[in-house]
């Protein structure tokens, strides 16, 4: 009788085989496919398997015929392509937010898209400096809580906490928690954050969604008005340092001989580079000033330099002055 049921179940049996042991350089001959479903239990001969195979074309499974002495079938397009499997895998791994056995798990599922000869070339481990602690495992749930929210149109009640001088996490506002609107969710150096709007204070404001605790749903309705409407996220021109903004400058930076990768690694195509005939380099490019920015210059020490406007040089040296309790 079970044998009778498995029967039945033979072209998905058929399928889940050549899915997992077959590729485009892999394929199962005939009498290697009959054996196979045997050692399933379930009765194969040739006939029934080629109209198998066929039912299974005709349902859009890739079952091509290999060229090959004896013939050899196997799927060989799948959802990804090997590939960008490979891609999908060095992103999740290499991905600092997520803790060792989050990526682990993650990485797991992408794998059970490949066959097993592709999943032998998918175990790939990327060691990730600062990679974060189980602290911050619960981000996804609040990220699937903030986003149910937003397709309801509610508000979000949530604990925010901060680090105290004995690095003990302690929430902010005396532990009253906040009520804001969920505008967007966005991802930037390794965190996510919030983009919400805050009726106490009457304006947008970014929360990072590891600091977040104990979030719920509200049944308020969510916040309506014209910031709210037209707030997008977009690829700014000018390029901030970190989550800081600042205001817009045109920066000339004097770069040191063999340090142009300094610019070209941190603005990209953006900055326009001038040689110079002592081989250093005059690179322009747009930047949001802040002192995550002067701390920026400063770690170079001279090997990138402001040079213009005379303006933000004056605002630099002061900034450094002001470092030194002058």
């Amino acid at each position: 009788m079970a044998n009778n049921a498995k029967s039945k179940l033979k072209t998905l049996y058929l399928r889940q085989i050549l899915e997992q042991e077959t590729d485009a350089d892999h394929g199962l001959s005939m009498p290697q496919l009959i054996e196979r479903l045997t050692e399933l239990g379930i009765p194969a001969e040739r006939k029934g398997v080629y109209r198998d195979l066929n039912t299974l074309r005709e349902f859009g499974v890739d079952v091509q015929t290999l060229p090959r002495r004896p013939v050899e079938y196997a799927i060989v397009h799948r959802g990804f392509t090997l590939p960008q499997l490979m891609l999908l895998v060095d992103a999740v791994e290499s991905c600092r937010f997520l803790t060792q056995a989050q990526a682990r798990a993650i990485t797991t599922n992408l794998t059970l898209l490949a066959s097993d000869h592709q999943r032998q070339q998918l175990a790939r481990r990327i060691h990730v400096a600062g990679r974060t602690t189980g602290a911050a495992s619960g981000a996804f749930e609040a990220i699937d809580t903030l986003h149910e929210a937003m397709r309801l149109g509610r508000q979000v009640r949530f604990l925010y906490y901060r680090v105290d001088g004995a690095g003990k996490r302690r929430p902010t506002q005396s532990g009253r928690p906040h009520q804001v609107t969920p505008v967007g969710i966005s991802y930037a150096d390794n965190y996510y954050y919030l983009t919400a709007w805050s009726d106490t204070h009457g304006n947008l404001t970014e929360f990072r969604i590891d600091r977040m605790g104990k979030i719920e749903v509200t049944d308020q309705p969510a916040a309506k008005n014209e910031t709210i409407r037209h707030h997008r996220f977009q690829e700014d021109e000018y390029v901030s340092f970190g989550r800081f903004g600042g205001e817009p400058a045109t920066v000339t930076f004097a770069v040191a001989p063999g340090k142009t990768e300094i610019i070209t690694d941190r603005f990209g195509k953006s900055a326009q580079l001038f040689p110079q005939e002592d081989g250093s380099a005059k690179a322009v490019a747009k930047v949001r000033v802040s002192p995550q920015f002067f701390g920026w210059v400063a770690g170079l020490e001279n090997t990138v330099r402001i040079a213009a406007p005379e303006a933000l040089r004056d605002e630099y040296f002061a900034y450094l002055k002001g470092l030194m309790g002058e």
